[in-house]
């Protein structure tokens, strides 16, 4: 398809505004999803998602052609312990709809997640969800919006994710608005890393967004900060399941089996690159996240600790906000000291190492660094 026909772009907004629900509706009316499969939060795959009723990780989505445009959807988290996941999705889109609650208002995260599309230099569409609810404030809730963006109210969209009114007025405006993706198909491949998984048979498999070039089956890529060439085995494109495509080309959002075996030979906001003719400088890549919590995770069997170690190791592959490093104590031998954006991000890492890799752990309690300044003038961290 023709780079001027895709059209790449977000959802954000503060959590329970309606995002999830609102990308049902849009998957429905494109034709993404049959009727027959719908279910409510069709991208919130992991069981934890679905059990509280929110988004813990981005997931993007290439949706059936609409009206001849080619659009690749990106849900976000809307929790402030999942900002990172919100950060690394924008890198990878032109435009964003920032969505309000029309009962709640403008909230702490819609101002977070508006900072961060303009950050990112993107397209801004507001729009207000929820007005079917009695207890909607359309009006007074446009106004703020409109103020804070420095628009006319007549310029913010209402829509009801519920029953899906307005959302295919929103999809003509993101068709309008939002901008074509700039790049070269036939220059050198330079292409970011925004998300990956773990997969026991293929390895490895990096979601990429390819700014310059064509990554194709055959291709030897090069990963920029490790420096390591692999051969591309598949790409495709992220439907509700994998599909597999000639190539991918610049603009488009995918992704890519190379049989990368070693977690460490990969990471989030990594370059790919040609190996042949490899690009001489890198994308920017991402901020370096930075925890604000600790917990030690010990295994409740010292025999498990290796285990402990590699599932750790798999879960930092999509979520880059986790960092963790050996420790030991006296009393619970080996284990990690691990850092966290908040204590939602704690739980939610520990119960998934616990259901999705069946580790019995112990977690100390939650602390924080503390910042001591010296009589000396001097400044440490403990």
């Amino acid at each position: 398809m023709r780079m001027e026909s895709v059209r790449n772009f977000s959802i954000v907004a503060h959590i329970d505004h309606g995002k999830s629900t609102l990308a049902d509706r849009v998957l429905e009316i494109t034709g993404t999803v049959e009727p027959s499969r719908m279910v409510e939060q069709v991208l919130d795959d992991m069981e934890l998602e679905r059990e509280r009723g929110i988004t813990i990780k981005s997931h993007a989505v290439k949706l059936t052609p609409y009206r001849g445009y080619e659009l690749n959807l990106i849900d976000t988290p809307g929790h402030v312990d999942f900002t990172y996941e919100v950060s690394r999705a924008l890198a990878a889109c032109e435009g964003v709809v920032l969505l309000v609650d029309a009962t709640q208002g403008i909230e702490a995260q819609t101002l977070s997640n508006l900072y961060l599309a303009l950050e990112n230099d993107l397209v801004i569409i507001p729009v207000i969800n929820k007005i079917d609810l009695r207890s909607a404030r359309i009006d007074e809730t446009r106004d703020s919006l409109a103020e804070l963006l420095g628009i006319s109210p007549d310029e913010v969209l209402l829509v009801s994710a519920k029953t899906g009114e307005g959302v295919e007025r929103l999809l003509e405006r993101i068709i309008e608005v939002v901008p074509p993706p700039k790049g070269n198909p036939n220059s050198r491949l330079k292409a970011l890393i925004f998300d990956s998984i773990y997969n026991p048979y293929r390895g490895v498999i990096p979601y990429t967004r390819v700014f310059d070039g064509t990554i194709k089956r055959g291709d030897k890529i090069l990963m920029f900060s490790s420096g390591l060439a692999f051969e591309v085995d598949e790409v495709g494109y992220l439907g509700m399941k994998y599909e597999p495509t000639d190539a991918l080309e610049a603009g488009e959002v995918g992704y890519l089996m190379a049989n990368i075996k070693d977690i460490a030979h990969t990471r989030i906001g990594d370059t790919i690159t040609d190996a042949e003719e490899p690009v001489e400088s890198p994308l920017p890549g991402y901020r370096e996240a930075k925890p604000m919590v600790f917990s030690g995770f010990y295994p409740a069997n010292n025999e498990e600790f290796e285990s402990l170690r590699e599932a750790l190791s798999k879960l930092k592959l999509n979520d880059a906000s986790l960092i963790f490093e050996p420790e030991t104590s006296t009393a619970l031998g080996f284990g990690f000291r691990c850092g966290f954006l908040g204590l939602l991000h704690l739980e939610v890492t520990q119960e998934r190492l616990e259901r999705e890799y069946g580790l019995d752990l112990v977690a100390t309690a939650p602390n924080v660094k503390y910042r001591v300044n010296l009589k000396t003038g001097e400044t440490i961290f403990i």
